[in-house]
């Protein structure tokens, strides 16, 4: 059995006047040294050959088929368009490669691989034949061929079909995972559109359907209907705002409300669309409610409301909340 001497550390303890320490302390062993791979020794040489001969193809690829095009089209356009034709079998190889536990799936591209190989032959072979006759398109295209028909080797060496019960099973799975990120894609695309939507309608104060059926007909306020409209619109594009963050937007936008106000039109809302302006605050509505399970009268749930919300919530709007909580019972 073989071995390599390998210089290793290690920490001792070592001991001067009585006062000890730890030292590094270098030591060598001898350790075995495994056989040669000779498998992985040759697949990787024929790898590297084909990969050789692979950019001597494309090189000479470029060569022959650009000085064909070149005849129709100047040199800077034609050399670099005459690249496509091997970089088309190479493509479809890669793909073959990728595919190469699954059969199936690996038949379309070794297929387009084998007509991409055709029209590179072809191209090269021509320009041989114009050149220099049947002698120089033949051995010209066989290149191509060369290539193309060593790397099919590689794959067939290397790639491990599976069974066909589990290339079942991993084709259901993947039709599975395919089907959630498609719709994740989607929902992502929808969650796009939707917040388009929010910021225009914030912009812009245009309400849609769902903005309009927001508010109830049966209360009203003295705030004029863009207004109002304004201010649902910014509340659903930004749950979190404050009313004093929709009363800044609305001001910039030429619209003069107060927080009072905001707080006002939101509370007017049926009790299934009333939202706390930001998590953890309670509405006025909230407040209501307390003041009505805590067996307060009108007057001093009112004196509740603005020791909570201000002095400028109005008794209209009190009594508003009142009474529909009082419908709803």
């Amino acid at each position: 059995m073989k071995t390599r001497t390998q210089t290793r550390t290690r920490q001792i303890l070592h001991t001067v006047d009585g006062d000890p320490e730890l030292i590094d302390e270098e030591y060598r062993v001898d350790i075995p040294v495994p056989p040669r791979d000779w498998d992985r020794i040759v697949h990787n040489g024929v790898t590297t050959i084909a990969v050789t001969l692979t950019a001597v193809s494309v090189a000479w690829s470029t060569v022959s088929a650009g000085s064909l095009l070149d005849r129709a089209a100047p040199a800077a356009a034609a050399y670099p368009a005459a690249l496509a034709y091997d970089a088309a079998w190479i493509t479809c190889m890669g793909l073959e490669w990728l595919s190469r536990h699954d059969p199936n799936r690996a038949k379309a591209p070794r297929r387009a691989g084998y007509l991409a190989l055709i029209l590179a032959m072809a191209a090269i072979a021509a320009d041989g034949y114009l050149t220099g006759g049947m002698a120089t398109a033949a051995a010209g295209a066989a290149i191509s061929a060369i290539a193309k028909g060593l790397w099919h080797l590689v794959l067939n060496h290397t790639a491990l079909p599976l069974p066909e019960r589990d290339r079942a099973w991993l084709k259901a799975r993947r039709g599975k995972l395919g089907a959630r990120l498609a719709l994740a894609a989607q929902q992502r695309q929808l969650l796009r559109v939707q917040g388009q939507y929010n910021a225009m309608v914030a912009a812009y104060g245009q309400s849609g359907p769902d903005t309009d059926q927001d508010e109830d007909p049966g209360q009203q306020d003295s705030l004029s209907g863009p207004a109002r409209k304004m201010i649902l619109a910014r509340a659903a594009s930004l749950p979190d705002a404050t009313a004093e963050e929709i009363t800044a937007h609305l001001a910039r936008h030429g619209i003069t409300v107060t927080p009072d106000d905001v707080r006002t039109v939101l509370d007017s809302r049926s009790d299934d669309t009333v939202r706390p302006l930001r998590p953890g605050v309670p509405t006025i509505t909230d407040t209501v409610k307390k003041a009505v399970q805590d067996g307060l009268d009108r007057d001093e749930t009112l004196s509740a409301v603005r020791a909570a919300h201000g002095q400028k919530v109005t008794r209209d709007t009190v009594v508003r909340i009142l009474n529909r909580l009082k419908s709803a019972s």
